[in-house]
């Protein structure tokens, strides 16, 4: 018994001490132990193998404790499928580049359907990850902020088109090619500014963008080109298709794209910019980062995503809002409810915090690096749950969809934005383009799909809305894919907005590309739900 107590321990790991603890718990309760010690090893492996203890052998009146791994019932039996192929697809992704934890939020026509946690927040202390962790949402942050800057626009006070030094005198006026340029609050928002990113040498910018330039011309090549021709050519493509890759690798994105094999570190997180450990009281001070730098462009001519660009935008919202940014958003989140979502302060005791995590040149898990994100609050310095995302998501679909809608009882309260400023955030921008979608466009904030069917019973571009992240030890997405209404369903009276699918994953480790991913869990949910 002794050997085989050993032998338990070694297959169970930290499920054996649960279930040692969970026995004590038990107590005298409906189900009283048997078998002594033998009872605790049966817990121990079984919870190891992923099984369920029954509901009914726990102490009577105790709240039932979750195993690591195990799932809340879903509260729409309809979406069981979409729940199991969306977990399955997501343990894969998760194996496949080596992130420590996961965790992923679903939400159907505004209600929440799905919400679990895979491996650990918390590697070295093991602490399983779970719906309520908390993790950096890194440039989900701009979503947030631009939701900020559309509701001062829509109260009047902030002019989208007003020169920024009419709000912040302290950033100078640019030149560009010695001709005096402008820069407004609506070219920031869509990274239209010419305000650099971390890479400070615009030589190496402009290499990246005609590399990126070159694959996109490449890829359109390819499709045109029949099946025929492709493997004729293919031996001659081989060189084309290797600088294409390079060149997607190098794109300007904070570290997203479509590859699903993100482990090893890419340029982007090479900047030194990255890992700023200085404290910053305010975001007027923080502009002396990149304030005096040159322009990579004329405003408003080319699209280059610019985190820093957001940094000046917070300092706009500061001053036109009349309050300390920080303290703005604070009270947005309130009024949204979403009360899990916070500063990524290094000093706040912040409860159900993941830690984070990089890969080193070794390709071996370590923690990652000291950073302070103060610089940088708006573009990429939030911490959030995935119930909250799936919270403001919802909002924003509400507010985008409430208007489409027959209120002839006056029962549909108003959005938080109204209808006509969701359509303009949510309106493609010309000029712009994005490195981890390359059927969207950047629109304000946002990353917009638009519907398209070129050929009929072939490939179906469903509309939707979403922005990915990537921070030092982090990565995230939120998608947002509306239901596509019929005048029909809408003056029935018998449904209500939001109607949709959300989808929300956040990540403990950078580099972890997830929009395509969060893609087909939506549509996984979409189809069961139309089932």
């Amino acid at each position: 018994m002794h050997c085989l107590a050993r032998a338990l321990r070694r297959v169970s790991g930290p499920a054996w001490g649960w279930g040692q603890r969970r026995l004590q718990r038990l107590g005298s309760g409906p189900c009283p132990p048997r078998g002594g010690g033998a009872w605790g090893w049966g817990v121990g492996l079984g919870l190891a193998l992923g099984v369920k203890v029954a509901a009914g052998c726990e102490q009577e009146g105790a709240p039932r404790q979750e195993a690591a791994g195990e799932v809340k019932p879903p509260p729409h039996g309809g979406l069981a499928r979409a729940i199991e192929s969306s977990r399955d697809l997501l343990q894969r992704i998760k194996d496949e580049v080596g992130a420590p934890g996961i965790v992923i939020g679903v939400s159907v026509d505004g209600k929440e359907v799905w919400s679990e946690g895979l491996g650990y927040a918390d590697v070295e202390n093991r602490v399983i990850c779970k719906p309520e962790t908390i993790m950096r949402i890194a440039s989900i942050s701009k979503c947030l902020t631009m939701m900020a800057v559309a509701k001062l626009w829509e109260e009047g006070k902030l002019d989208l088109d007003a020169p920024v030094q009419k709000y912040v005198p302290e950033f100078p006026e640019k030149e560009y090619e010695g001709e005096k340029v402008t820069i407004t609050t609506r070219l920031l928002v869509s990274h239209l500014s010419g305000i650099r990113h971390y890479e400070k040498d615009i030589t190496k910018v402009k290499e990246q963008k005609e590399k990126a330039n070159k694959a996109l011309k490449l890829m359109q090549d390819v499709k045109k080109s029949n099946q025929e021709k492709e493997l004729k050519e293919k031996e001659d493509k081989d060189t084309e298709k290797n600088d294409f890759a390079e060149a997607k690798s190098e794109q300007d994105g904070e570290a997203k794209g479509q590859n699903l094999k993100p482990v090893k570190r890419t340029k982007e997180f090479e900047h030194e910019e990255y890992y700023l450990k200085e404290k910053f009281e305010n975001v007027i001070e923080s502009l002396k980062i990149f304030k005096n730098d040159p322009l990579f462009f004329k405003p408003g001519s080319q699209f280059l995503y610019s985190t820093y660009g957001f940094t000046l935008l917070s300092a706009v919202v500061e001053r036109a809002s009349g309050c300390k940014f920080t303290d703005y958003m604070l009270k947005m989140f309130r009024d949204l409810d979403l009360l899990a979502t916070v500063l990524d302060d290094n000093e706040s005791m912040i409860y159900n915090r993941a830690r984070c995590y990089v890969c080193n040149k070794k390709g071996r898990l370590v923690n990652a690096p000291y950073v302070d994100n103060s610089y940088k609050w708006a573009g990429g310095g939030f911490l959030s749950s995935a119930g909250d995302l799936l919270k403001f998501g919802n909002a924003l679909l509400y507010s985008y969809q409430v208007g489409q809608f027959k209120n002839s009882t006056k029962k549909l309260l108003p959005g938080y934005l109204k209808p006509d400023t969701i359509t303009m955030m949510w309106t493609p921008v010309p000029n712009t383009e994005v490195s981890w979608d390359k059927d969207g466009k950047y629109a304000m904030g946002w990353v917009v799909v638009e519907r398209k069917q070129e050929y009929g019973f072939c490939r179906q571009q469903r509309h939707y809305i979403s922005h990915t992240g990537g921070a030092v030890g982090a990565s995230s997405v939120l998608l947002i894919l509306p239901e596509e209404l019929d005048s029909e369903v809408i003056n029935s009276g018998l449904v209500t907005p939001p109607r949709g699918v959300i989808v929300n994953i956040i990540c403990n480790m950078q580099s972890v590309s997830l929009n395509s991913t969060a893609l087909k869990i939506a549509k996984e949910f979409e189809k069961d739900k139309l089932a």
